[in-house]
């Protein structure tokens, strides 16, 4: 099977954002993205949608433009949140991000309606798919030769616990604290072609894999395939999918910025005839479950010799280590602030902080989670 990757402009970038919906009286989550989709049907009239539905009806996502600099994608996001959050004003919702909602229940929520795609998903999977009360965020970055959409993601794989352990928001399933930083990550692999990607040595072995995947029924498209990280051939990018629900534009500015310039440290490497480390899959994997048992707190397999290390300390060094890229491609104030999430906390622990501060309740957990989309982090607390 033949699949075509349409080269993009190296290290332009796109974001997906996936933003739950909740009622302003009770928190809870709320169907209402058919009424704001419905509101909003002009974002997406004179080009690509800006924002769709997802699976369930209590979400929408934001979808940027293609751009060059993790700033501009941002506010061009952030637009598209102004105008959402005025409609979810009309009908008395608030707009959230998180890996999870700390109190909701899958059995409440209704599955968006005339998808064949969802309809053929939920048939298929069952519970599992009906517990995919799950959000989370999606960076793209432009690749410029499919030769290097392998290597790169190989290499990414390696920095997989990384992502994992500064996005990690979900601590909370339906009212009950997990003892997970990222309970998302391990509910959203319960599906047969979600999780971690296989480690391909060349481009013809991922179409192999997708014709054996299509043959035996498994999928009808390469899209299908919900790994943590995948080729997007249509678009021709790389495609990191890892990032439970990011709470803060900030923050997303941050995880946007450290994706790009790894991937384009990567690329200049390959362009040097270097290949980016690798890492064998069972650290990969290991490391994947340590990001989202202990978050912040993990002690991560840093390389194929098995040495080991604070994440966050792995993570300045990296900082330090891609600065000069950062420079290079405008977003080197995006990837310093990755230290502020450091310094206060990454959303899980700043969840947990608030449910400690009140008692166990996790109402008080959302309305700080509708603050914070709105205005940032509190660095005063």
């Amino acid at each position: 099977m033949r699949i075509d990757f349409t080269s993009s402009e190296r290290s332009t970038l796109g974001i997906e954002w996936e933003l739950a919906l909740v009622d302003r009286e009770t928190g809870d989550l709320a169907p209402h993205a058919p009424a704001i989709l419905a509101d909003l049907a002009h974002l997406n009239a004179d080009g690509p949608e800006r924002l769709t539905h997802e699976l369930l009806t209590n979400t929408v996502e934001v979808v940027s433009g293609v751009h060059r600099r993790v700033a501009d994608a941002v506010d061009d996001l952030r637009s598209v949140i102004d105008a959402a959050h005025r409609s979810a004003d009309v009908v008395g919702a608030d707009l959230i991000c998180a890996g999870t909602h700390p109190f909701g229940r899958y059995s409440d929520q209704e599955v968006t309606p005339g998808s064949e795609r969802y309809a053929t998903l939920i048939d298929r999977t069952r519970w599992w798919g009906r517990q995919m009360m799950i959000w989370g965020v999606h960076v793209h970055v432009g690749i410029d030769s499919r030769e290097k959409v392998l290597p790169i993601l190989n290499g990414l794989l390696t920095h997989l616990p990384h992502f994992q352990a500064l996005t990690a928001s979900s601590p909370f399933w339906v009212g009950e604290e997990t003892g997970y930083a990222s309970n998302r990550a391990l509910m959203f692999q319960q599906l047969p072609t979600a999780g971690l990607p296989p480690q391909f040595g060349a481009w013809a072995n991922y179409e192999e894999m997708v014709a054996d995947m299509t043959h035996t029924g498994v999928i009808d498209h390469h899209s299908e395939l919900r790994w943590d990280i995948r080729p997007s051939p249509k678009w021709g990018t790389l495609e990191t999918r890892v990032f439970d629900g990011i709470s803060t534009f900030g923050e997303v500015a941050a995880v946007g910025a450290l994706v790009q310039c790894l991937v384009d440290d990567m690329s200049q490497s390959l362009d040097d005839g270097e290949e980016p480390p690798q890492m064998q899959p069972w650290f990969v994997r290991e490391n994947k479950w340590r990001a989202a048992r202990y978050g912040m707190d993990a002690i991560v397999i840093q390389n194929s010799a098995g040495d080991e290390r604070l994440v966050t300390d792995d993570l300045r060094d990296l900082m330090t280590r891609l600065e000069p890229t950062a420079e290079r491609l405008g977003c080197l104030a995006e990837l310093r602030s990755i230290d502020s999430i450091i310094e206060h906390g990454a959303s899980y622990q700043r969840q947990l902080s608030v449910s400690a501060r009140h008692g166990g309740d996790l109402r008080p957990v959302v309305s700080s989670l509708v603050r914070e989309l709105r205005e940032g982090v509190d660095t005063t607390l």
